[in-house]
């Protein structure tokens, strides 16, 4: 799979990404992750990419030719039309079942802003979807980026040691994970629950779903209630 970063700070991503989980993926072929360099478009000679805005206000606007021919030197690169996600707080939130989605794409474009946005008329021009993380504001897109490419990654095959791992951890079937425990078996006082010590799989797999349920009720309760009626819908279809 094929990750674009078009961004102001192509080192503050592959810095990031060249690490843990991404990097082994990256370094074994699995992932294709390249952050290009919007200041490398520019005609400016002094590097500059941004102007003040029409209509006044604070701060700078990224212009839309830099960004265009960013966008332009990776299509000509890999001789297709990738999919372009900008990065906003204005976009849709991401969630895990857009990493799904994303995870099947073969190639990525991640258009990262800075200052006070990008001109909208190459957004207009390029643009596929909206993303955002959270109803919150960044100085840039980078770190969203980053965080999309690694969830998406995560789902790519062989880039887990365990693929199963991916599909059964939180936010699997609409449910948080359950509990996790290692050695010793008992740490200042406190034991892991008998259960998981039974080596009986059946019991085991029913305990960590009673408290999948119990912990998705206390901490997302927005999540229990489509658990509950993602569960109800299919009792129905039985019947």
């Amino acid at each position: 799979m094929n990750f674009y970063v078009l961004t102001l700070f192509p080192d503050m991503v592959m810095d990031g990404l060249k690490t843990s989980i991404t990097g082994r993926a990256i370094e074994a072929g699995l992932l294709h992750i390249e952050a290009i360099n919007i200041r490398d478009f520019t005609n400016d000679k002094h590097g500059h990419v941004d102007d003040y805005p029409y209509g006044g206000g604070a701060g700078m606007v990224m212009q839309a030719e830099p960004v265009y021919r960013a966008y332009q030197y990776v299509c000509e690169k890999i001789g297709r039309k990738p999919v372009v996600i900008y990065m906003t707080p204005q976009g849709r939130t991401f969630h895990q079942k857009i990493a799904g989605e994303l995870a099947k794409l073969d190639d990525i474009i991640l258009l990262c802003g800075h200052y006070e946005g990008i001109d909208e008329r190459v957004l207009d021009m390029i643009v596929d979807d909206y993303m955002s993380i959270g109803d919150f504001v960044l100085t840039g897109g980078e770190l969203p980026a980053m965080a999309i490419i690694d969830a998406v990654s995560r789902l790519v095959p062989g880039v887990l040691n365990n693929d199963d791992s991916a599909e059964i951890e939180t936010f699997h079937d609409n449910l948080l994970e359950y509990p996790q425990y290692t050695r010793p078996a008992n740490f200042m006082g406190m034991e892991v629950p008998e259960v998981l010590l039974s080596g009986h799989h059946k019991n085991i797999e029913a305990w960590r779903l009673e408290q999948s349920i119990m912990r998705t009720k206390e901490r997302r309760p927005d999540m229990y209630e489509e658990y509950v009626k993602a569960h109800a819908d299919t009792k129905r279809k039985k019947k």
